[in-house]
């Protein structure tokens, strides 16, 4: 028998593997509790209803992203634009490499859940996205961005590479689905890198007196 404590993990990460793969309506109790390895009546002793288990693990997938986002927001101040796109980078091609199960569950709670499901994932999704934004509209002003809109450059980049395991399959010939986790980041780095920020010559123009301190090549950062 399980450890009683063990017992709304298991179900939990039972729940998230059945969820993701075969959708809200397309999974029963009875399947989470077959493959957690308890019964019925012990998923209902932890969990009231099967929508309470869906919202566990969306939460619980969440969770897994709260410390690199939390490290994000202490040291964004410290970090050059190079620095933070690449970090916000490598957060979100993680979760799209490593934590697939989220992007899933997300799709599902918008598509299948409605309702309860936007303010969840709202809360979730938009104190990254909020500091991205924030990020970049604080480096427009201060002429280390180009003079773009931070809210549409901060979801074009989260939209983009979340969506790029599963889009690049589709797309013939894209380098992408062949690359692995590094060169994605990389990539991804050089080609936001050259759309978010000044070249040297922008910024010479703009303001003679400008140093390039910001505008190391991204190799620098490897």
């Amino acid at each position: 028998m399980p450890k009683k404590t063990d017992v709304p993990f298991r179900i939990t990460r039972a729940a998230i593997a059945l969820f993701s793969r075969q959708g809200y309506h397309g999974t029963s109790t009875r399947d989470i509790a077959r493959l957690a390895d308890v019964s019925e009546v012990t998923l209902y002793r932890y969990f009231e209803h099967k929508e309470d288990i869906f919202w566990a693990a969306l939460d619980c997938c969440f969770d897994a992203l709260k410390p690199r986002l939390t490290s994000l927001q202490a040291n964004r101040g410290s970090l050059t634009p190079h620095a933070f796109l690449r970090k916000a980078l490598n957060v979100l091609v993680d979760t799209a490499t490593f934590s697939p199960e989220l992007i899933r569950l997300i799709a599902i709670a918008l598509l299948e859940m409605r309702g309860k499901a936007e303010d969840v994932c709202r809360g979730h999704i938009s104190p990254f996205l909020a500091l991205m934004s924030t990020y970049f509209q604080d480096n427009i002003e201060a002429g280390n961005m180009r003079n773009l809109n931070a809210s549409i450059s901060a979801l074009a980049i989260s939209l983009t590479v979340l969506g790029q395991p599963e889009l690049s399959r589709l797309f013939d010939g894209c380098e992408l689905s062949k690359m692995d986790r590094s060169d994605v980041v990389n990539a991804y780095s050089e080609f936001w890198i050259g759309a978010l920020l000044p070249s040297e010559q922008e910024r010479s123009q703009a303001d003679p007196s400008a140093g390039i301190a910001n505008l190391m090549p991204v190799e620098h950062l490897r």
